[in-house]
């Protein structure tokens, strides 16, 4: 579609802000509700199985769907894809407000609230993933993941405090009427402003059905050549990552104290040294083969893991947790740019579905290997032991031929 490639290339830039500006809105509103509820459910019940029936109701509805979301991003417009997934979100939102306003409070309107909000972002995340490269050069991939990375670690760093200063000031309902003002904002700009031209397969008459769109997005990644070597690699990197993820905060509790501010505090060093990661990776670029840059960043992941089981003072710990968030960007990055790059367009959405869906799934997963073992044995053992595995999973990425293969730059586009 010529007339679509024009219009990347003539307005992409103008694009790119708009379509990162009503994100970024749609994002702030979101997180300062996803901590709103986090630390309500924490504050009146006091139960660790509370947390845990929450945190899985807000996994298993986005990886339930995203292979369907997959699928619904690769034959529909992405954009109304997006806004109809910011629209249910803020629809449940102020429905929910509207409850605890009348007095119905009861925390099980919350799970099912977290499992809605799992539900849109099932549906937003593919749309997103494979929406960019319409309206973002290839060669300017990578700076506009990064920056979007910057951006989001800067909304990881200010919500988690905007949320409790708005929870001291005021009720947790009035913080469900400010995502749904902002979910409002996001969808008008991006109804109003942005102009993106629908991709091939959806402008097309769908003359195949669900399933068989599904079974061949399986077969694609089956058959391409370096998709299901990088998945691999992704499902054993995640289930690796569950204890520094999950258990670093009952860790600090248990080896260094249970001050309240010790625990913002790794959440303050990981935000800070992701908004660092994603600058640098915009204004670098990372290597020219980005399976290099990804091999670079899972070592430093891999030695802080590893640093975060033995150092004994907490400040040095703090280090390492920086260091770590710095890293993420630029492993993230790469990643999402090899998918967008090397990923014809009518398949992208069932790829970053099938990317979703082990996203969500394998940290839990590895939560149930690692979390009864936390109980038995020390935190600070998992970490070294995991540790080291990912760095022997690095070494092992970057001496993959068909992923260096993949991961070579493309030509620039004329």
């Amino acid at each position: 579609m010529n007339i679509g490639n024009d219009d990347r290339k003539g307005n992409w830039l103008k694009n790119i802000i708009l379509f990162l500006s009503s994100q970024t809105i749609s994002l702030f509103g979101s997180s300062l509700v996803q901590y709103a509820i986090m630390w309500h459910i924490t504050l009146t019940t006091e139960s660790g199985v509370m947390m845990t029936l929450y945190i899985i109701c807000g996994f298993i509805p986005t990886f339930l769907l995203s292979p369907v979301a997959g699928v619904w991003a690769d034959r529909y417009n992405r954009k109304m894809l997006i806004v109809l997934a910011d629209g249910l979100i803020a629809i449940a939102t102020l429905i929910l407000a509207i409850l605890f306003f009348m007095g119905f409070d009861a925390i099980w309107l919350l799970f099912v609230m977290a499992a809605i909000r799992a539900f849109g972002t099932g549906i937003q995340t593919p749309a997103v993933g494979a929406i960019l490269p319409q309206i973002v050069p290839k060669d300017k991939l990578t700076k506009v993941n990064g920056a979007n990375g910057s951006i989001q670690a800067v909304i990881m760093f200010v919500s988690p405090m905007a949320s409790a200063a708005l929870l001291a000031l005021t009720s947790i309902e009035i913080i469900f009427f400010i995502d749904v003002i902002t979910a409002a904002m996001a969808i008008v700009t991006l109804l109003a402003f942005l102009k993106i031209p629908v991709h091939e397969k959806a402008a097309e008459k769908q003359t195949t059905s669900y399933v068989s769109d599904f079974k061949e997005g399986l077969q694609y990644v089956y058959n391409h050549g370096f998709l299901k070597k990088f998945f691999l690699f992704f499902a054993v990197f995640f289930v690796l990552m569950a204890p520094a993820a999950f258990l670093t905060p009952l860790q600090v509790t248990r080896s260094f104290g249970d001050d309240l501010w010790r625990l913002t505090a790794i959440e303050i060093a990981f935000s800070i040294g992701m908004m660092a990661g994603g600058g640098l990776i915009a204004a670098w670029g990372g290597f020219q083969n980005k399976v290099k840059t990804m091999t670079f960043a899972s070592l430093i992941m891999g030695a802080c893991t590893i640093a975060l089981g033995i150092v004994p003072v907490f400040w040095i710990y703090l280090v390492f947790m920086a260091l770590f968030g710095v890293a993420m960007p630029i492993f993230n990055t790469p990643t999402t740019v090899i998918l967008q790059e090397k990923i014809e367009g009518d398949f992208l959405g069932r790829v970053f579905g099938v990317m979703g869906m082990i996203s969500t799934s394998m940290m839990p997963m590895g939560m149930l290997i690692f979390g009864p073992i936390a109980d038995i044995i020390k935190i600070e053992w998992l970490l070294v032991g995991t540790g080291v595995f990912i760095i022997i999973l690095a070494i092992l990425l970057g001496r993959n031929k068909v992923l260096i293969e993949a991961g070579k730059p493309v030509l620039r586009e004329s």
